[in-house]
């Protein structure tokens, strides 16, 4: 049984002590925000100011539009093949409003 909402949310210093990969950066603005469907996910893609690399995570349903929202994340760098072409890329694991 949970008792408090602390327990529901998750904690990035908690993530960050697990996973020495993983990066967090507090009240990063958004500059582009596209959902796309891919199969039973909706891939979402974030521009991030100031920074060249797409930032992606997926969600079941729709997420609410980021564009010009401020966000804090907590991501680590990966790279995908696209059209054979490996191209940098930083998955999110947990964002948020700022």
């Amino acid at each position: 049984m949970i008792k408090s909402a602390e327990k529901i949310t998750s904690d990035p210093d908690k993530l960050l002590k697990k996973n020495t990969a993983l990066v967090h950066s507090d009240n990063q603005k958004v500059v582009s925000h596209v959902q796309r469907d891919s199969g039973d996910w909706i891939v979402n893609t974030l521009l991030i100011e100031g920074s060249d690399v797409a930032f992606k995570f997926m969600r079941k349903r729709a997420y609410r539009d980021l564009k010009g929202a401020r966000v804090n994340i907590t991501y680590y760098p990966d790279s995908e093949d696209v059209a054979g072409i490996k191209i940098e890329i930083m998955k999110i694991v947990r964002i948020r409003k700022s």
